[in-house]
């Protein structure tokens, strides 16, 4: 091996911290304008005189565009889509600042809809960068990529609520500039930067990966989903039927999502050592458990118990990405697009379920077997393949 290529092979697998920031920063601003939605829901129910089946649709309606992203990946593997990844911020905080304005149910589900395309714009390029820049340390590289996604979301809902309660609802479009800020800085840092693989491999190596990765990946995304939807989603519709204002509500969600970035921080750069398989056993078996204890206590013990749930139930994100990136190394972008549609998909669904099971049965019981439902997807893990040459556990 000559002393260039040895260095070529070392760059690669070496942790580019300054690009990877670059990207969560990104990642971040993005994501900030996504949390608006759930703190924001009880009030759009109010003045839109909204059931909790239709308010689900409309998150429901913020995911669908997922099914994007299988083809946004297959380009992004193909030519560089760096501008999608640029442009992304600027156009959702656009779209969810405007939320307030939507005069009827059918006005925010085209907002819900047209947000949804630009997150996918975003998040089916973005961990494939970021899987690229990460080197041998992809478990870290996710875990960061998905730390700042659910910092963004403990901040979220916070800005949110300070938001309407200086503006009003249709006052927060004032934010939308902090978006448009990111877009530039983006622009300004990645502009030169490649966007796809340097040696893409064929969409005909991905098949044989459908029945062995993606079928059990699938069954697992959807078990779980159901208890991810309940807590993310509905957590603040929940604690309001307790007597919570919505401000206390909306903090009470963002000490869950903060709690999930100190678990989404830990759990890939831990799964790089210990195996994802591992580390995904205990996350899905502590975070259903401590769910539902949640559901039976009241006062004191409910702060310590939802950073606890946020931190094991939140914490399997970059766990999925980087498995993704283990499983097709040369089409982490066409890969990490199919697990984001069918994550999108299922969201959806989920979305759509609880919120009826919550119209019929209300939402403590809907909560209830979400975190039951969720302990199913524990069986499932043993049919994930190991990743070809890989030795990890």
């Amino acid at each position: 091996m000559t002393t260039q290529t040895a260095e070529i092979d070392k760059t690669k697998e070496e942790f580019n911290t300054d690009q990877v920031l670059t990207i969560v920063g990104g990642h971040f601003v993005h994501d900030i304008y996504s949390g608006f939605v759930a703190p924001l829901l009880p009030l759009i129910i109010e003045k839109l005189s909204l059931t909790l089946t239709l308010a689900g649709s409309l998150t429901a309606f913020m995911q669908l565009p997922g099914l994007l992203n299988p083809f946004i990946g297959y380009f992004a593997d193909k030519v560089s889509l760096r501008y999608f990844v640029i442009l992304a911020p600027a156009a959702t905080a656009t779209l969810i600042s405007a939320m307030g304005f939507a005069p009827n149910y059918f006005a925010i589900a085209l907002i819900m809809v047209l947000v949804g395309v630009s997150s996918a714009a975003f998040h089916a390029p973005a961990p494939a960068m970021i899987g690229r820049i990460s080197g041998n340390k992809i478990g870290k590289g996710m875990s960061y990529f998905m730390a700042g996604g659910e910092l963004a979301r403990s901040v979220g809902p916070i800005i949110a609520v300070w938001a309407v309660g200086l503006w009003g609802l249709d006052g927060i479009y004032r934010l939308m500039f902090v978006g448009w800020g990111s877009s530039l800085l983006l622009y300004l840092r990645l502009r030169d930067v490649s966007g796809r693989i340097t040696t893409p491999g064929s969409l005909r190596s991905i098949t044989p990966k459908l029945l062995s990765f993606f079928l059990p990946l699938t069954a697992i995304v959807f078990f779980r989903m159901f208890l991810a939807v309940s807590l993310t989603t509905y957590l603040p519709t929940y604690l309001t039927l307790f007597g919570y204002t919505i401000s206390a509500a909306g903090i009470y969600l963002a000490v869950l999502e903060f709690s999930g970035v100190g678990g989404a921080l830990l759990s890939g750069t831990i799964s790089d050592h210990l195996g994802r398989k591992k580390v995904l056993l205990f996350a899905f078996s502590a975070s259903s458990l401590l769910t539902l204890v949640f559901l039976k206590v009241s006062g004191f013990w409910n702060l310590p118990l939802l950073i606890a749930v946020g931190f094991t139930a939140l914490s399997t994100g970059p766990l999925f990405l980087a498995l993704v990136q283990d499983q097709l190394p040369k089409n982490r972008a066409v890969g990490n697009g199919l697990y984001l549609a069918v994550s999108f998909v299922l969201r959806s669904l989920a979305m759509v379920l609880v919120g009826a099971a919550g119209d019929l049965w209300g939402l403590q019981t809907a909560f209830f077997w979400s975190a039951v439902i969720s302990l199913l997807a524990i069986p499932m893990l043993i049919f994930l393949p190991k990743p070809q040459g890989v030795s990890r556990p």
